[in-house]
C-alpha cells in the first residue's frame, strides 16, 4: 500500500513537471513575472526607410525575453510616425521617425511598457 502511495506522488510531480515545460516552450519562460502567450505585434504599415528622416538609438533596461522586447516594440509602434526594432542581445532600440522626438517622448513610452530608458542618441539621415 505504502508504495503505491509513493508511486502516486511521483506520477503527480511528474505530470506537473510535463505541464510546466510544456507551458514554457509554449509562452516562454515568462521573465516578465507572467505566463501568459506574447503580446500581439503591433505591426508599421509604413516601411519605407526615405520617410522617416530621424533615426535615434535607444538603451532599455529591463529586458530579457521575447515578450519583452515585443512590449516596447508595441509601445513604440503604436506612436503615430514611429518605427522601432529592438536588439535584445544589446538591450537597445533602432527608431526611426517621422517627426523630430525627445527624451521624454521616448521615456513616457517606455515607462508605461514597464521599462526603463538608459540611454538616448539622435541623429539625422
Amino acid at each position: 500500500m505504502g508504495t503505491i502511495i509513493v508511486l502516486l506522488v511521483l506520477a503527480i510531480i511528474v505530470l506537473c513537471a510535463i505541464l510546466s515545460i510544456r507551458k514554457r516552450i509554449k509562452y516562454g519562460s515568462a521573465c516578465c513575472g507572467t505566463h501568459d502567450a506574447a503580446p500581439k505585434k503591433i505591426k508599421v504599415k509604413d516601411k519605407n526607410k526615405a520617410h522617416y528622416p530621424y533615426t535615434y538609438t535607444l538603451t532599455v533596461d529591463g529586458m530579457h525575453c521575447s515578450n519583452c522586447a515585443r512590449r516596447v516594440e508595441n509601445a513604440l509602434n503604436s506612436k503615430e510616425g514611429v518605427w522601432a526594432k529592438v536588439n535584445l542581445e544589446n538591450k537597445s532600440v533602432l527608431v526611426r521617425a517621422k517627426n523630430q522626438l525627445k527624451w521624454e517622448d521616448f521615456s513616457t513610452l517606455i515607462n508605461e511598457a514597464g521599462y526603463t530608458l538608459i540611454e538616448f542618441s539622435a541623429e539625422q539621415t
